[in-house]
């Protein structure tokens, strides 16, 4: 973006050129002491939209929720004179338990945490927009998919097994949840950035969660599935192969939030307004393609930036730089099998290849807001799989059915209560009159004597919906009689030919990496008999797979226990084809600041206004030809940047000693500084596309990376920056990577 053009939520320029900036005016030097009323939000936040708690347009603007006044009150709204010593008898005497202010504060304060989720407890949060295509009329009845109409939405994206405190970049599937605040009530389409889940009946979900969460007796390791615990449940528990081959790619570290997938899952019902029914299952197509981080980035990524992903998605928002995702739907004839091509559209650990039903998309999202409180906004939002506007209901699948009564008993704890859809997060845009009353957290003041129907003393309201008014319709499906068994149907018994797709249909450089995952995962498990264990599902996934695998482990290679299939390849399932937009990507520019700087102000303006984040990296902080330097040699690293253009070949600067920086090894012999050697390096590792002009391709020669694939050189920095430009549209220059012949070979 460029500094012009990019804008904030409310068209406003953001405040800064480079994103990060962390509050809507800049802070003095002194403590200000002249009062004034409270900073707006910044330009790119945006706060729940003004409705009553039964969802009526209240009119107001996000800073009427926000504080109010100049002057420090207690939450009665009294002014105070002091908040910083307790009511005392005499300067050194006892605090009295009279001082009323005092206790308000800290019972306040012991109460300001709620429990976290069990899962999905990381999350990170941002408003949007979704503007339907109206070409889903024919498949569903749902208003918010009209052509042209506007929804507001609230996104939640989310690890899965760590803690709130832990790391963004772990090896994990993620939640992709987004509500949808239309007209008709609030949709939740609460799915994850894998198609596929490790259970087919939710009965199994606390079992594959304890599975997966820290041992107990030691509570370690946190956000992690290396460990005894899991690879004991998934390698005994088969039908969660598939799940596990989708976490051992690249798909279980992405490089961006606004660059994953997402897919709801299970397969849903749409009624159209004939009353027709189709199965859908829904998918989330992001704009910037799908990518990844490598594993040595990840690890890299843990120790320097564990905020990565959340920081992201933020920066975006902040620059301009606003995600998209499509909206879309595959559709299958709603017979009485409910299967597709011979899959059973029930099963929740099995996917329909897109080249069976192709994705028709049927709207657009757009992310153009952050937060302005995160926990009244992104942690207290509450999803659930029930919430349904009419024309969407749901299917018998058997993981989907026990979620419809999971998620409402979780708010009930974590949000103190059943009024948690009163929180402003969670507050439907739609009128509600629901009859139910009272509870803890009661923010609606209802009036009327007759919550209760048929009554006449309310004038009878509230009344059913007609035929002539839109309201849902649970969908007349046939139940088949048939006893009461705890069992599946047979068709959930293959666990391992959608693996074995998922596995062929990878690239050799993807095959490379789940190979690396699987030998890391069971190489950190203790138990030898678990490690085989897995070896020998494996075996039954794919020979290839299970022998470098079991190599990595000093095992033997079992033979298959079954029959391995022959499955068509689906090239929708690789991450490495295709071109896509480099918006919002982060380009280092390495500065010597002795050198010739010519151009660098015209470069930066022009990474600006690809609609990408140019950050200077020079030996020091500071500014270099009046520009501001935002990394230096000792605080940047490779992971920050998506591409590096060298402006220069800096010496060693003054702090390049390996007591200050052990980075900077042996500074004395280097005739390029270390770090920004290192920097080099690593961006050429990670396949990273990288240019240079001038005294620049100095650096890469003495790096030994001139010439090598993905390395631009020219004689300015402009058309050093077009080339460069047009290699990351590809994500990374995969040439780099290379893979053995027999990994690359179909067996």
């Amino acid at each position: 973006m460029t500094e012009t053009d990019a804008k904030g939520v409310d068209g406003a320029a953001p405040a800064a050129e480079v994103p990060g900036v962390p509050a809507a005016a800049p802070a003095p030097v002194d403590e200000p002491v002249d009062p004034g009323p409270p900073l707006p939000a910044k330009p790119d936040q945006a706060a729940p939209r003004g409705v009553t708690p039964t969802g009526a347009e209240t009119g107001a603007g996000p800073e009427a929720a926000a504080q109010q006044g100049a002057y420090l009150t207690t939450s009665q709204g009294a002014r105070l004179r002091d908040s910083d010593h307790s009511l005392k008898a005499g300067r050194r005497g006892p605090t009295l338990l009279q001082d009323h202010h005092l206790r308000e504060k800290i019972t306040h304060f012991d109460h300001e945490r709620i429990p976290e989720r069990v899962v999905h407890a990381r999350g990170a949060g941002a408003h949007g927009v979704f503007e339907g295509y109206g070409n889903a009329g024919d498949v569903t009845t749902a208003g918010f998919l009209a052509a042209g109409k506007r929804t507001d939405v609230f996104v939640r994206f989310s690890t899965v097994l760590g803690s709130r405190g832990s790391a963004d970049t772990v090896r994990d599937t993620r939640g992709f949840a987004t509500k949808f605040y239309t007209e008709e009530g609030t949709f939740d389409l609460v799915g994850n950035n894998m198609p596929v889940f490790f259970i087919q009946d939710g009965i199994k979900f606390p079992d594959v969660v304890h599975a997966a969460k820290p041992h107990p007796d030691r509570e370690i390791p946190q956000a992690q599935s290396a460990h005894d615990t899991f690879w004991d449940f998934v390698s005994l528990h088969t039908e969660a192969q598939h799940h596990t081959m989708w976490n051992m790619s690249d798909r279980g570290i992405p490089r961006s939030y606004r660059m994953m997938e997402g897919f709801g899952v299970h397969t849903f019902r749409l009624t159209n307004a004939e009353g027709a029914t189709s199965l859908v299952k829904f998918h989330w197509k992001p704009k910037l393609g799908v990518h990844s981080v490598t594993w040595e980035e990840a690890q890299m990524l843990g120790g320097m930036d564990p905020d990565f992903h959340r920081r992201d998605l933020h920066d975006a928002i902040e620059s301009g730089a606003f995600p998209e995702w499509e909206l879309g739907i595959q559709v299958f004839p709603d017979n009485d099998e409910e299967t597709f091509e011979g899959i059973d559209l029930l099963d929740p650990t099995k996917i329909v290849p897109e080249e069976l039903a192709p994705v028709q998309r049927i709207g657009r999202m757009t992310l153009n807001a952050n937060p302005t409180n995160y926990f009244s906004e992104t942690e207290q939002v509450a999803f659930h799989v029930g919430h349904l506007p009419p024309g969407i209901d749901v299917t018998n699948d058997p993981l989907l059915q026990v979620r419809l009564f999971s998620y409402v008993d979780t708010q009930l704890t974590r949000l103190g209560g059943p009024n948690f859809s009163q929180l402003p997060i969670n507050r439907p845009h739609a009128p509600v009159n629901d009859m139910l009353r009272d509870g803890f957290g009661q923010q609606g003041s209802h009036a009327g004597v007759a919550p209760y129907k048929p009554n006449s003393l309310d004038g009878g309201c509230p009344f059913f919906a007609g035929s002539d008014v839109p309201a849902f319709n649970d969908v007349p499906v046939r139940v088949a009689e048939d006893r009461k068994v705890r069992a599946n149907p047979a068709s959930f018994e293959d666990h391992f030919s959608q693996a074995r797709l998922f596995w062929k249909s990878m690239t050799p450089v993807e095959k490379e990496h789940i190979i690396r995952a699987y030998t890391f995962e069971l190489g950190k498990c203790y138990e030898q008999g678990i490690k085989e264990r897995q070896v020998q599902q494996l075996a039954n996934i794919d020979p290839v797979l299970c022998a470098e695998v079991a190599t990595g482990l000093g095992l033997p290679a079992p033979g298959p226990t079954v029959p391995l299939t022959d499955e068509a390849p689906s090239p929708a399932l690789s991450q490495v084809a295709g071109e896509w937009p480099p918006d919002g990507r982060t380009v280092g520019i390495l500065l010597d600041p002795s050198g010739d700087l010519e151009g660098l102000e015209e470069l930066r303006r022009s990474v600006f206004a690809a609609d990408m984040v140019p950050l200077l990296i020079a030996p020091h902080g500071g500014t270099v030809a009046g520009l501001p330097v935002q990394r230096t040699f000792a605080t940047g690293r490779s992971v920050e940047f998506d591409a590096l253009l060298l402006a220069g070949c800096p010496a060693a600067a003054p702090d390049a000693i390996a007591a200050r920086d052990e980075k900077a090894g042996r500074a004395e012999i280097a005739a390029l500084d270390p770090r920004a050697l290192l920097l080099l390096e690593e961006c050429w590792r990670h396949g990273k596309a990288i240019g240079a002009w001038g005294a620049g391709v100095s650096a890469l020669e003495r790096a030994q990376l001139d010439g090598t694939r993905g390395v631009v050189t020219d004689d300015g920095p402009d058309a050093v920056f077009t080339a460069v430009r047009g290699l990351m549209r590809a994500h990374r220059v995969w040439e780099r990577f290379p893979s053995s012949s027999d990994v690359g070979g179909q067996a």
